[in-house]
């Protein structure tokens, strides 16, 4: 495996592999690795002849000084198992490479309509954050396909109309959400749980999968499940953060035309803040004739 911290050197070997007419699949991280990371790199093994991964922990998208500085950073047992998984080549750049003037003085890319609203407008500038770096590794690496995980669905969305809209030549692969076998999204923020958390953090997917069988069981009053289900997640000491329904391709509200919801969710259990969602598939009888609010709440 070729690791490489600058962009030229990283640059020269892949024009290397396309003038030999290779294939490139790019998967951007920030690190920690995980089986879920692992899964996304299997994917792009199977769709291209050479596998770059980046390990970059970006501070542009972080809204809060402390969770960036908190964000776990692992890179020698990351680097252990890129080797071990056959992994082609890795950018591990510092922010002074990607941001050689600052973050303040940085160009950026906002997609609008799907950056600002849900999680976007609790974190502002979260995803303006994500868009501008994930365009900036694409301009470096220049990918055929990129492979990012299903479990962060609004960004996925995001990071699909930013492609579409700026007519990158990059195919944009959603890998399924991995789990533990308790049900529990795998994610870095999990490492943050003590051992009595861990225990209780599968009720966010069990909760999840509660709103999805009642909405397949026909119930439409969206905003009196969420309430509901808030009160699932309170009484195991979650901290309800958001909990939307929404139409999985718009992010827009659910109306009458909505073929296929989203469960967005999100809950605060200590340190960490869990993330999960869930897409389902809506009868006649499951649609309301209006618009309906999704709810949510802010921990802050």
């Amino acid at each position: 495996m070729q690791t490489f911290t600058e962009i030229v050197t990283l640059r020269e070997q892949i024009k290397l592999h396309k003038r030999e007419g290779r294939s490139i699949a790019f998967v951007p991280t920030m690190g920690n690795l995980h089986e879920g990371h692992l899964t996304l790199m299997r994917k792009a093994r199977e769709l291209a002849d050479v596998v770059i991964v980046s390990i970059f922990v970006n501070p542009m998208q972080f809204e809060r000084s402390d969770d960036l500085n908190n964000y776990p950073r692992t890179l020698e047992d990351d680097l252990n198992k890129l080797t071990n998984d056959g992994i082609d080549m890795v950018f591990t750049p510092t922010p002074e490479v990607i941001y050689p003037n600052g973050t303040d003085k940085q160009s950026f890319i906002d997609v609008p309509g799907l950056s600002n609203i849900l999680e976007g407008a609790s974190r502002p500038g979260h995803f303006r954050g994500v868009a501008t770096v994930v365009t900036k590794l694409f301009n470096i690496v220049q990918p055929d396909i990129a492979c990012f995980g299903e479990k962060d669905f609004q960004q996925l969305a995001v990071i699909r109309k930013m492609t579409q809209d700026l007519a990158m030549d990059i195919e944009i692969i959603g890998v399924p959400t991995v789990r533990e076998m308790d049900g529990l999204a795998m994610s870095s923020r999990n490492n943050l749980l003590t051992i009595d958390e861990r225990q209780r953090a599968p009720v966010l997917a069990r909760t999840m999968r509660w709103i999805s069988s009642a909405m397949r069981g026909g119930r439409n009053d969206y905003a009196s499940i969420i309430e509901d289900a808030s009160d699932q997640l309170r009484a195991a000491e979650l901290q309800p953060d958001e909990i939307f329904i929404r139409d999985s391709n718009t992010l827009g509200m659910v109306t009458a035309e909505t073929n296929q919801a989203v469960i967005l969710m999100s809950a605060f259990l200590g340190q960490a803040r869990l993330i999960d969602n869930q897409v389902v598939e809506l009868t006649i009888d499951t649609h309301e004739e209006h618009p309906t609010e999704s709810a949510s709440e802010n921990a802050d």
